[in-house]
């Protein structure tokens, strides 16, 4: 028998405002346990609670930016339930007139388009966080998060398989990066996404019974439970069961999700209007300013470097997935103008130390000016490609001066070619055999002479120099 995935999205993105959404407490990421809360965002009884104007400036705009229709009178409700990581024990939260519906995301996978539909995106706080002492068998509860402003971005039941989440996920990521109402970081919990999933026969128009996935913080921890629940959930059904509606929890280090509690329905959590905050009236004027602010995206960036910049769609394509990636490449192009050397370098040099160090390109310490310095050393044949690239590797991790550590390090590129010519003369009379073996046909010979001239130059020698005089000599 054939079977169906069908999952929606629920993904909770924390926005960057310097704030909280309803009182003046620091969002910032960390701080000692229960130091970024005041009475407000920890539910005192009598505290009153204002909205953050720049909380609904990012929440339209991404709305703008995912095609969303903009609900110009949009407010909040209570969401009522108890965790002890939830000291009021409501959300403020927004159910009957979110501020954002309607929406698509355009993705692409193995070749195939189709747009994922967007429900809804709506305001709302977050709650704190339990954290777990194992050595003392006690919980602890940290306020700090309680009140920090998210959207929560809600999708219709469009997603067939991991891939398109992931490709979903990617955009959403993108998207919200360029426009810069968060920073994404989903180790962070910055970015969170719970997975609602059903099977159902292939060929079948009736929904299955779902479940939804929480604690996923990572692309590769979704794409895993998402193979793994829907293996589960069919397992069940082919062994005559029934797949119960239930919130499961997935465990990154076992590969497995196991259940929390059964799913809630909205009835459950008495939606009422909140009654300390007034409806929110989106004027034109409000709603034309945001929509100006827009920036350009990754799909125009893409197009535009491969039409202005001559870069291939390829390269454009990851460049233009990171914001952070294609400010960096503007930022050198601008300084020494070759665009198509600094692509080489970013798709080659920093891709792979990025993946190596599983670094994101905001972490790393190499500088535009860095980058355009060490282009420019090497255009000029003060330094070799080799050469640069070990320096280059240095400046990813360090703020690096390159002009002046090239100085320092005497690391000037060899070209003298009466230097040259004693070393490709010493290493000729020092190697009979590889200059036998060349004479004799074996060409890649070459290559290990030329290494040998390299090795004596310490690495600083003008390759072209260096291949020419070589040649010369063995012919």
């Amino acid at each position: 028998m054939a079977w169906e995935t069908v999952m929606g999205l629920e993904v909770h993105v924390e926005l960057a405002t310097k704030s909280k959404i309803f009182c003046s407490c620091t969002t910032e990421f960390g701080g000692e346990p229960n130091t970024h809360c005041c009475p407000i965002c920890t539910g005192m009884p009598g505290t009153l609670p204002v909205v953050n104007k720049q909380v609904v400036n990012y929440a339209m705009k991404a709305g703008m930016a995912l095609n969303c229709e903009i609900t110009r009178y949009n407010k909040f409700d209570r969401k009522n339930y108890f965790y002890p990581d939830l000291p009021k024990a409501y959300q403020i939260s927004q159910l009957y007139l979110p501020i954002c519906r309607n929406g698509r995301v355009p993705i692409e996978v193995d070749g195939i388009k189709k747009d994922i539909r967007i429900h809804e995106i709506h305001m709302e706080e977050d709650a704190g966080k339990l954290i777990h002492d194992d050595f003392n068998d006690e919980t602890k509860c940290d306020y700090n998060r309680c009140g920090v402003p998210l959207i929560e971005i809600v999708s219709e039941p469009d997603f067939r398989s991991a891939d398109e989440v992931i490709a979903y996920l990617e955009k959403l990521k993108s998207t919200l990066e360029y426009l810069g109402v968060s920073d994404c970081k989903m180790q962070e919990g910055s970015m969170r996404a719970d997975v609602n999933l059903s099977v159902r026969q292939a060929g079948s128009e009736e929904f299955g019974t779902r479940t939804e996935m929480k604690n996923l913080n990572s692309f590769k921890a979704i794409a895993k439970a998402i193979n793994y629940e829907a293996k589960r959930q069919i397992d069940v059904i082919e062994r005559g069961g029934k797949v119960v509606q239930e919130t499961r929890r997935w465990d990154d280090n076992k590969d497995k999700s196991y259940a929390m509690r059964s799913k809630e329905n909205a009835e459950d959590y008495r939606y009422f209007p909140e009654p300390d905050i007034p409806p929110i009236e989106i004027d034109d004027d409000w709603y034309n300013a945001n929509l100006a602010s827009l920036p350009e995206f990754a799909d125009a960036k893409r197009a535009r470097y491969v039409s202005e910049f001559g870069l291939p769609e390829y390269d454009a394509g990851i460049i233009t997935t990171q914001k952070a990636l294609a400010d960096f490449f503007e930022e050198t192009t601008a300084i020494c103008g070759k665009p198509k050397e600094v692509s080489n370098w970013i798709m080659g040099e920093l891709m792979r130390l990025l993946g190596e160090n599983d670094a994101e390109t905001k972490d790393m310490k190499l500088t535009p000016k860095a980058l355009a310095t060490l282009i420019e050393l090497v255009e000029k044949k003060t330094i070799n490609r080799n050469k640069a690239k070990e320096i280059f590797a240095i400046a990813f991790k360090e703020d690096l001066d390159v002009a002046k550590y090239v100085k320092d390090n005497n690391l000037e590129q060899v070209s003298d070619e009466g230097l040259v010519k004693e070393i490709v003369d010493k290493v000729i009379e020092n190697n009979p055999q590889a200059v036998d073996d060349y004479k004799s046909g074996n060409k890649k010979a070459i290559g290990f002479l030329m290494g040998q001239c390299m090795k004596e130059l310490k690495g600083k020698g003008d390759p072209g120099v260096v291949n020419k005089l070589l040649s010369a000599a063995l012919a």
